[in-house]
Parts: C-alpha cells; structure tokens; sequence
C-alpha cells in the first residue's frame, strides 16, 4: 500500500465514498434475483445511488453502456436471463458478481464461471459460495446449504485469495467477519448484527452497495467494496437498537443508511489490515 491504511485513514474512506455516492448519484444495473430486487432498489436509493432493475437483452447495448456500475446476481438464475447477464457484464463498465448458492446445480456453477471469465471488478458470496467457485466445484463435492453458508468467512480466506489472483477480482467473503482481499492484501470488515441473517436479500443489498460505491470510484475496488461492507453493517447496528425483529430491522436499517453522517461513519465503521 502507498499509505498506512489505519482505522481513522478508513473512517475518511469510508464517509469520503458515502459522500461521493450522494454527491453522483451513480447509475447501478441490477441483473438481481426476484427475491432481492425491492430490498436492494432500496437500499441503493436510501444511499444516494440509482438503481435500474433492467434485464432485458434488447435494452442493454443501449442501457448499459451508461450505467456507472452493473450488479449481476444470480439468484433466480434462469436461461432466459443469462444472455442479458453475459451482454452486460461484456458492457465496459465495472461490474459486481453475486453467485448465490453457486454449487446448487451444474448450470449454475458453470454460469458462474462464464461470468467470472468476463472479469468482474468485484466478487461477494458467503464462504461456502467463494469456496466452491474458487475450486469449481459441483453439489457433489461441496457442503451446500442453499443460499446460506455452511463454513465460517474464516474458512474461506485462503480461497478467495486464489480466487483473486486467478480472476483479477476483488473478492469478498461474508460472515460474522467479512473479509475482503485482491489476492495479496487482506482487510476486515466487522460491522453488522446477526439478525440481519434472518432478512432474506441483505447479502444481494449489500453487494448492489458494493457496485455502487465501485461506481462512484472505480479506482479502488477492494477499499469500496470493504467501505460498502462496514457501512451496511453499520446501519444494521444503528437499525438494531429500534428494532424488536427482523421485519422492523429491515426497515430501521433502510433508514439509517439514508441518515448516517460523518461524524457516525467516521467513528464507527471497524475496517482492517489482516494481512
């Protein structure tokens, strides 16, 4: 790194890409899954970005192409979808890959992996996800539990690192602990509750974030996507002390990411060297 990256050199990062996603308002494509498109549209806005849930084919030579960043996310994969997901990833425009349960079945881990050659600026899963896409698994080979992990971010490190190096990508490992490397350096994020597990789509909102803040500055990915990262879970944390539940949490989260404020971001995102 060219500078000492500390906790307070984070805390500046941090509100410096919130404020540039106000200040910008950059246009983000969402190829998301069903479940995830209202959460994730809302989460975008509630952060200062444009979200455009477009997937059709015939709209993207001429969509895409201005859009500041693309989120693909493959969720409710289907064959009808997956060309509008290749075409836009193939835009020009730094995009953001979300492999949801890539191991469920072949057709996904191998539309995965078309994707993944299309060199995404970013990759966010949870460990069981980064784990199969960095050793190209199938269900037979993998632990699977759907959407949800069965391993420990911890247990993923090493693998995402490869899966860096392999693909150029920045790639994000989500957990209690959300781990963040570009194949050499490591960084922690640590904000977030654990209720926001049991909200349906909050990884798929978090990683539209990431695009977001890659499309306000396209120039540092792994420092975005880790600031994406605290700051999300930061509103979780802010969201929780409202909350009775994870409908209300869901909600108050929402809400807290419109009204964080410097002075907030700046002292309580926790962001780390790892390695």
């Amino acid at each position: 790194m060219d500078e000492e990256r500390t906790e307070a050199w984070w805390g500046r990062r941090a509100w410096a890409l919130l404020s540039a996603v106000r200040e910008r308002a950059p246009l983000v494509q969402c190829i998301t899954n069903l479940v995830s498109m209202d959460i994730a549209a809302n989460a975008l806005t509630a952060a200062g970005a444009s979200p455009a849930m477009l997937h059709c084919l015939r709209e993207i030579p001429d969509f895409t192409p201005r859009c500041d960043a693309v989120y693909i996310n493959v969720g409710t994969l289907s064959e009808d979808w997956l060309p509008s997901m290749r075409a836009a990833a193939s835009a020009g425009r730094p995009w953001v890959l979300d492999p949801v349960a890539v191991a469920a079945s072949g057709f996904r881990m191998e539309a995965c992996l078309q994707l993944l050659a299309l060199r995404p600026a970013v990759v966010r899963g949870n460990a069981s996800e980064i784990l199969a896409l960095a050793s190209s698994s199938d269900s037979s080979s993998s632990s699977f539990k759907g959407v949800d992990s069965s391993h420990d971010s911890g247990e993923a490190l090493q693998a995402s690192k490869a899966l860096a190096r392999s693909s150029g990508a920045v790639v994000a490992v989500s957990g209690a602990v959300d781990f963040i490397t570009d194949g050499e350096q490591v960084v922690s994020a640590s904000n977030g509750v654990a209720l926001m597990q049991k909200i349906t789509a909050t990884g798929c909102a978090v990683t539209a974030l990431i695009a977001a803040f890659v499309g306000a500055d396209p120039s540092d990915a792994l420092a975005a996507t880790a600031c994406a990262l605290a700051i999300f879970g930061l509103a979780g944390q802010i969201g929780m002390e409202s909350a009775k539940g994870p409908a209300s949490l869901r909600m108050h989260l929402i809400d807290a990411l419109y009204g964080l404020d410097e002075q907030t971001v700046t002292s309580g995102v926790k962001i780390a060297l790892v390695l």
